[in-house]
């Protein structure tokens, strides 16, 4: 399992709301101007829960851009690129519920 205090980006704050070597629950909030950049799972999949904000998630392969309002959520597969901003950059916060599986982070350049 890669660390989670390792991922080679910063945010603004990080919530565990639960976690099992298979699932992860959380909630990240991303100050003006961060991201959480390109990567991908090799075995879970992502669902995003837009609580504050505009919530921006891509894909790649296929190519989408997905902009969630509060109380919208998105899934992205396991094995697909994705990343994660506020809209424009702006702030958002949102739910992040990651599994089944064992997590890992694997950057996309």
């Amino acid at each position: 399992m890669t660390d989670p205090d390792a991922r080679p980006y910063v945010i603004e704050r990080r919530e565990t709301v639960a976690e099992t070597d298979t699932l992860r629950v959380g909630i990240l909030t991303l100050a003006e101007g961060q991201e959480v950049p390109w990567h991908y799972h090799s075995e879970i999949e992502d669902t995003f829960y837009c609580l504050e904000g505009t919530l921006s998630v891509e894909t790649r392969a296929p190519r989408a851009r997905y902009l969630l309002e509060v109380g919208e959520s998105c899934a992205v597969p396991r094995m697909t690129a994705h990343r994660v901003t506020g809209k424009d950059g702006a702030r958002a916060r949102f739910l992040i519920v990651q599994g089944i599986g064992t997590y890992d982070f694997c950057p996309v350049g």
